[in-house]
């Protein structure tokens, strides 16, 4: 009879303790799910207002310092300019976070002086402009640098500001050469 009294007392016990919910404090963590599905990746938001400036859509996106892509260079000259220190190191970051990514400097000249004085000079500034890429942390695997020269100018006018359009180096991306 005592062992049916203790079993009895034992059974009103348990289904008293399970009739109440469990405290707060008392609630277990929550496990986390590591399936391979449910790895979860950062997809950086796309809104009209702002792009991720490190997305390929902004480099297509006027608003985006990544949208300019050349380099000017004073006359007979292929040192880098200090105004556009900014432009190369959002460059040099967009290459660092994706290091799939071909860049191709061209290298161009305004229309005097030699075919190869101009072709030179054309290679001159556009490896001034990858040297300062890989400086900023770039690799050497991802900006090939070519020489244009004349041929390729952006403005066909004979003057002083048309000149000045056809100093510079452009930075093209994989898929733009």
């Amino acid at each position: 009879m005592r062992n049916l009294l203790l079993a009895t007392a034992a059974a009103i016990m348990l289904s008293a303790c399970g009739s109440q919910p469990p405290a707060p404090e008392q609630t277990g963590a929550p496990i986390e799910d590591r399936t391979p599905g449910a790895v979860k990746v950062y997809t950086p938001p796309v809104t009209p207002e702002k792009v991720d400036e490190y997305s390929l859509a902004a480099l297509k996106d006027p608003k985006s310092v990544l949208f300019k892509r050349s380099v000017f260079f004073d006359y007979d000259s292929f040192i880098v300019k200090d105004e556009f220190r900014t432009l190369l190191e959002a460059h040099a970051r967009f290459l660092v976070v994706n290091p799939k990514i071909k860049m191709l400097v061209q290298g161009n000249t305004d229309e005097r002086g030699s075919r190869e004085y101009n072709v030179a000079l054309g290679q001159k500034r556009a490896e001034a402009v990858k040297k300062t890429l890989l400086l900023l942390g770039a690799k050497e695997e991802q900006i090939e640098s070519v020489s244009l020269g004349k041929e390729k100018p952006r403005n066909s006018g004979h003057d002083e500001a048309a000149w000045a359009e056809n100093r510079r180096s452009d930075m093209l991306y994989s898929g733009e050469f």
